[in-house]
């Protein structure tokens, strides 16, 4: 079993390699490995800190939903 920042790297790794075949993809990463550089962060990171931001977003419009 892969260990769980490998599973990750590997993941991001082969979304490189799609985004040969799908130009928003490609522009989309373009963005975070430019975000990461301006940060001073890798790509990795910034790869992690989006995904994460994106489903902190999801729970919390779920959670609005569902308390009203």
């Amino acid at each position: 079993m892969l260990e769980p920042h490998t599973f990750f790297t590997n993941m991001v790794d082969e979304l490189v390699e799609f985004s040969e075949y799908d130009p928003e993809l490609a522009d989309g990463l373009k963005w975070i490995d430019g975000e990461a550089q301006k940060r001073g962060i890798t790509f990795y990171e910034m790869v992690f800190f989006v995904l994460h931001k994106y489903d902190v977003n999801i729970k919390a419009k779920e959670w609005l939903e569902t308390r009203n």
